[in-house]
């Protein structure tokens, strides 16, 4: 199913349901909260939130899903029914907009305007969250994905120094599978080995060619460099357990292998420096973060959001504005960053209380030097296939570089 087609149904769902009445009697300042927020550093941090939301004396009706693709399901079914949720869990990407576009969730503009985010939101996360002037998604925190996640206890055992190129990557690698211990951690999630890749890409291809291959250049894909990175790719996979090991493991599981000095690194999203701290471990003790290599100068950015659907139910709106607005407090959102890894969307924050991986990633930030994650400059439907065939490639060695090449350009070809 296309990304339109999907998105035409939701829209027409959300219209159907305006003839019907709700499922269930609507009370004042209550909000039903789809999102897909479920490991103990994301729960965590959404609890800020839901005490946020108590003491300002509302209810909220907590509705978790697996991934993404299950909280888009939920959000679709509840509509067709008749009863659309108050928030949804979104990411401010460049398919988000399609929402606003086709008028099936509420703009927010009155608070945005009130509470003067245009002065203290950077440009790319304004960006992200207007459509036509508007406001309409309220964004929680700013997350990078170029990290590397090091375990001090095997790099200390093996008297490693944090990889500061792929050649010291590999070297390190080489040296903890020798010694008994796993390399590379990874989960199941195909999405985990694109962020790998998107790391080797910038590397290789540079800001411009990276920028211009995240926007879907086809004549890029087929660039020389594109082979190498694909190449590293490979050599890469040798260092991870293999796919049938990884089965039913979470990020979230990897990310713990790390910290606990079962597994030497990780490419991830620093979500995993708040998964990492909410289970204990400690930065300079037992992990170390840096970006990953060549990637220095960038800050892969991926915005996490809310937005709120249309509904029939009285009130709604009023709850859904004071929603919004409590999201984007002040306290509330060190309170969020500080457990889930990420940084605050503010830029009026005092940056004292963030440790040695915050304050290098508010660098990027003020440096301006973020950059769009694949994953929120790719149309959905280009992105899904671009990190299918990844997946595809890193776990079967009996696909070929020249097949996988000729894979990813037919789909950015065809877009």
């Amino acid at each position: 199913m296309t990304r339109k087609f999907k998105g035409a149904c939701l829209g027409a769902a959300l219209l159907a349901a305006s003839s019907h009445p709700p499922l269930a009697a609507d009370h004042r300042g209550t909000v039903d909260v789809v999102h897909f927020w479920i490991s103990q550093s994301e729960s965590a941090a959404l609890d800020v939130l839901r005490k946020a939301w108590a003491e300002a004396g509302h209810e909220w009706i907590d509705l978790p899903a697996e991934n993404k693709v299950a909280v888009q399901r939920i959000v679709s079914d509840r509509i067709a029914n008749g009863y659309a949720p108050a928030v949804m869990q979104w990411n401010a990407n460049e398919g988000s907009r399609e929402l606003p576009e086709m008028g099936i969730v509420l703009d927010i503009e009155e608070v945005a305007t009130a509470d003067d985010w245009r002065r203290i939101l950077p440009a790319t996360v304004l960006d992200r969250i207007t459509y036509k002037d508007k406001v309409f998604f309220a964004p929680t925190s700013i997350h990078a994905e170029n990290w590397l996640w090091t375990s001090e206890t095997i790099f200390r055992e093996l008297g490693l120094k944090a990889p500061e190129t792929w050649d010291e990557i590999f070297a390190a690698a080489e040296r903890i599978k020798a010694a008994g211990h796993l390399p590379i951690a990874l989960g199941d999630g195909a999405w985990e080995i694109s962020i790998v890749f998107n790391g080797i890409v910038f590397s290789k291809l540079g800001a411009d060619g990276y920028a211009r291959i995240i926007r879907g250049d086809p004549a890029l894909v087929r660039d020389p460099r594109m082979a190498e990175a694909l190449d590293m790719l490979r050599r890469l996979s040798r260092y991870a357990e293999p796919v049938s090991a990884r089965q039913r493991k979470t990020w979230a599981d990897a990310t713990a292998a790390v910290g606990s000095g079962k597994a030497g690194m990780q490419f991830m999203g620093d979500w995993a420096k708040g998964e990492l701290v909410a289970r204990g471990y400690a930065v300079g003790k037992d992990f170390g973060c840096s970006l990953m290599p060549g990637t220095e100068i960038a800050y892969f950015m991926v915005i996490d959001a809310f937005a709120f659907p249309l509904t029939n139910r009285e009130d709604a709106a009023d709850a859904q504005r004071a929603f919004a607005r409590m999201v984007l407090d002040r306290d509330n959102q060190v309170a969020f960053s500080r457990l889930k890894g990420s940084l605050p969307v503010r830029t009026d924050v005092d940056p004292s209380g963030l440790d040695r991986c915050g304050r290098l990633g508010l660098e990027k930030i003020v440096q301006k030097s973020g950059v769009s994650a694949q994953s929120m400059a790719m149309p959905a439907q280009m992105s899904e296939g671009w990190i299918g065939v990844l997946a595809a490639f890193f776990n079967d060695n009996a696909m070929s570089i020249e097949t996988a090449q000729q894979r990813l350009y037919d789909i950015v070809n065809r877009q």
